[in-house]
């Protein structure tokens, strides 16, 4: 023994030494193959509970779509902290029980609620809600409508002025004098004259909520559903004040009442008479103005053409010359033209109508773009007024009674 140990120097055999780094090899491969697999499990734990998290929202998301519907009311009386009287949206009335989380400062009545579908306990508040007819009626982006397009109509131009921006911004001058701000315009005139353009001007130069609808949108088929509208769209207006109201052919709503009529009649009559209340009725609409626009001033009740309601009934009427000859200078400015004398024009388009100037000058385009040219000459506004004196004789004569008949 002693002789192989100094034949070896003190060492242990090859043998040992190969088995012992082998050890260590296998130690080590060992041990990075045991913190692979801790990463592994690390990650599958951290995947785990991710798929935990996004099963607990599934089932929440499950449980909200598989809950009964909640009943829409609104609250009539709050009788104590623990109880109140609601109106379903059905138009039954019930004592219910109030949720002990809301808040009581919020709970007053005409505040819109859910109930519970079987219980009808007040479970949560809702926020008012529009129709979505008044709520996209409101105006988000200004027209590009300047008072300077609205050639023709100065004195118009002024009277709407003084009666629907003059309040909103300086109502201090009303009230040194002493009376009460007009609370609203009648725009009557033909088609085509501006009473829009006009609107659009106000809307422009403003910084009130302006508020667009047509009239014919109040007229609803359902019994009260007209006259609901109305008293939104105003609410609207006076939550959003100031404001400007522009109601568009009120002729739909607001014709004269007759004896005889029928069940839509008398549907489009409440709703006119929801606008008579809300226009002079016993809430005063302060920051609120209306303009309303109607090509037919003869068929309006009485009711909504006295003082009061609308205070200012101002007349569009059809172009003079004077009028013809600057409308046509704010189109023309426009235009790519050459040598146009605006007068022969003036003196050619005698009778026609704002939007009847605008479509010549469009004509006239038309036709310098068919012949291949960039500006526009007198030759092509002479030929698109022959064109328009064209359309409006045809018009004439499909319209009379003897044209029907043939």
């Amino acid at each position: 023994m002693g002789t192989e140990v100094d034949r070896n120097d003190g060492h242990l055999p090859n043998t040992a030494e190969d088995d012992l780094r082998k050890l260590e090899e296998d130690y080590a491969s060992l041990r990075d193959e045991t913190q692979q697999l801790i990463n592994e499990r690390t990650t599958l734990e951290a995947e785990m509970r991710t798929l935990r998290k996004r099963i607990e929202r599934l089932d929440e998301n499950v449980n909200l779509l598989k809950m009964p519907p909640l009943i829409v009311g609104h609250i009539q009386d709050v009788l104590d902290h623990e109880r109140a009287i609601v109106r379903s949206s059905n138009g039954t009335v019930f004592q219910v029980s109030l949720n002990q989380r809301l808040d009581p400062e919020k709970l007053k009545p005409g505040t819109r609620v859910a109930l519970n579908q079987d219980s009808l306990s007040v479970v949560e508040l809702l926020h008012e809600a529009w129709d979505p007819m008044v709520s996209g009626a409101e105006m988000v982006e200004k027209p590009s409508i300047h008072y300077e397009d609205v050639a023709g109509l100065d004195e118009q131009v002024e009277s709407v002025r003084e009666a629907i921006e003059l309040p909103l911004v300086k109502p201090e001058l009303f009230e040194k004098v002493g009376i009460v701000p007009p609370k609203g315009v009648l725009l009557v005139g033909p088609p085509g004259c501006g009473k829009t353009l006009l609107a659009k001007a106000v809307a422009n130069h403003t910084n009130a909520t302006f508020i667009r609808m047509v009239g014919s949108e109040l007229a609803q088929k359902y019994i009260g559903e007209g006259g609901r509208m109305v008293r939104e769209l105003f609410s609207l207006a006076k939550e959003k004040a100031p404001s400007v109201i522009f109601l568009d052919e009120i002729d739909a709503i607001g014709a004269k009442r007759l004896d005889g009529s029928t069940s839509g009649d008398r549907e489009v009559q409440r709703t006119l008479m929801q606008l008579l209340a809300e226009l002079d009725g016993f809430d005063a609409l302060h920051d609120v103005k209306i303009i309303a626009a109607t090509n037919r001033p003869d068929i309006l009740d009485d009711a909504l053409l006295r003082p009061g309601r609308f205070d200012r009934v101002i007349e569009i009427p059809i172009p003079d010359d004077a009028s013809r000859k600057a409308i046509l200078k704010v189109h023309l400015a426009s235009m790519n033209t050459k040598k146009v004398a605006v007068g022969r024009i003036v003196e050619r388009t005698n009778g026609y109508s704002g939007a009847e100037l605008k479509a010549t000058c469009v004509e006239a385009g038309m036709i310098a773009i068919r012949d291949g040219r960039s500006a526009v000459s007198q030759q092509d506004m002479l030929d698109a007024v022959s064109r328009l004196d064209n359309k409006r004789s045809q018009g004439r004569t499909t319209s009379s009674p003897e044209a029907l008949y043939s």
